[in-house]
């Protein structure tokens, strides 16, 4: 596994330690198997953002200091110019973009997401993520498929979508490109 994951699986453990939180309490929280959250913990596992972001929620810390070990300290505002955003490559196909990475106490994720089109996923169950919280995603270019439990959706550019994403909500590109939108992750208060 790469520097980068261990680096954040290192984070992680070590949060999870000083909190003293039980491995079986976190496999909870992030929805899978003890022995799969330990093998994140360790590094064998590459991360989800649902998996990084249900981390930073139960430990209170922003999903920035888990990616990067720095703890957000901007307070007023934040200027993120086009392609500066902190890259997150956190799920087989899709580039994030964290487009306020140094705000601290944010109540929202905003981010500059690039969905790789594929055609093993046109013929493929769509998988379905969950999270507290709700979640707007806005297409700027190309088609995005949108699967939120058995409903189906397609937005094109200026299509958006609101959504409460404790219910499952998964998307792939589609129609033969790359699919790019703007998606703001709002946890639950």
């Amino acid at each position: 596994m790469n520097e980068h994951v261990k680096a954040i699986a290192e984070r992680i453990r070590g949060l999870r330690m000083i909190l003293d939180i039980p491995t079986d309490e976190m496999a909870r929280v992030c929805d899978t198997t003890e022995e799969d959250y330990i093998a994140h913990e360790t590094g064998d596992i590459d991360f989800s953002f649902t998996f990084l972001y249900k981390c930073s929620k139960h430990f209170g810390v922003d999903i920035t200091e888990l990616i990067t070990g720095d703890k957000p300290t901007l307070s007023f505002y934040s200027v993120t110019r086009s392609g500066e955003g902190l890259p997150i490559e956190r799920r087989k196909g899709f580039k994030y973009q964290h487009l306020a990475p140094f705000i601290k106490d944010k109540i929202s994720e905003p981010f500059l997401v690039t969905a790789k089109y594929d055609e093993d996923a046109q013929n493929s169950d769509i998988a379905l993520s969950f999270h507290e919280g709700q979640e707007f995603d806005y297409v700027l270019s190309g088609t995005l498929k949108v699967r939120l439990e058995d409903h189906i959706e397609y937005l094109n550019p200026g299509d958006s979508i609101y959504y409460n994403s404790a219910h499952g909500h998964g998307m792939i590109a589609v129609n033969g490109e790359d699919c790019t939108f703007i998606a703001v992750v709002i946890g639950k208060n």
